[in-house]
């Protein structure tokens, strides 16, 4: 039987606890987008609290999903990271912008930790461009 984490270079430990995170992260991140897309009331409601217009609300769900799939592709992984990146970025931007509690910026720089530790983890490639120290 051919092992799966052959091709990443990583422990099957180191492996695992990537996909956990990755997948904790795009969960949040699909239903983050969906419920743009499909422009349900209370998004479009807390979206218009920071200043963001209802036709917005579908290009930014839009932007998001693209990011998703960019992550997904082994190939595109990096290039969706550093794409959610930005997209984390303008949400702790947006919540500030809001007035909502400075402790809701903590969830997107969560996910944000999620998503590189995730694919850093999965990535012997990654890990030699941003080594641990000892």
């Amino acid at each position: 039987m051919k092992s799966i984490y052959k091709p990443y270079g990583v422990s099957k430990t180191s492996f695992w606890i990537g996909m956990v995170l990755t997948v904790l992260a795009i969960l949040f991140l699909l239903f983050d987008s969906i419920t743009k897309l499909l422009m349900l009331g209370f998004v479009v409601q807390a979206s218009a609290q920071a200043g963001i217009t209802a036709s917005e609300v579908f290009w930014i769900g839009f932007i998001l999903m693209v990011c998703i799939i960019l992550y997904l592709i082994p190939k595109t992984s990096i290039f969706g990271s550093v794409l959610m990146t930005g997209y984390l970025g303008g949400a702790v931007v947006s919540i500030l912008l809001s007035k909502s509690p400075v402790a809701f910026t903590i969830f997107p720089i969560v996910v944000g930790v999620f998503i590189w530790g995730g694919l850093f983890l999965r990535d012997k490639e990654l890990q030699s461009v941003f080594p641990w120290r000892k």
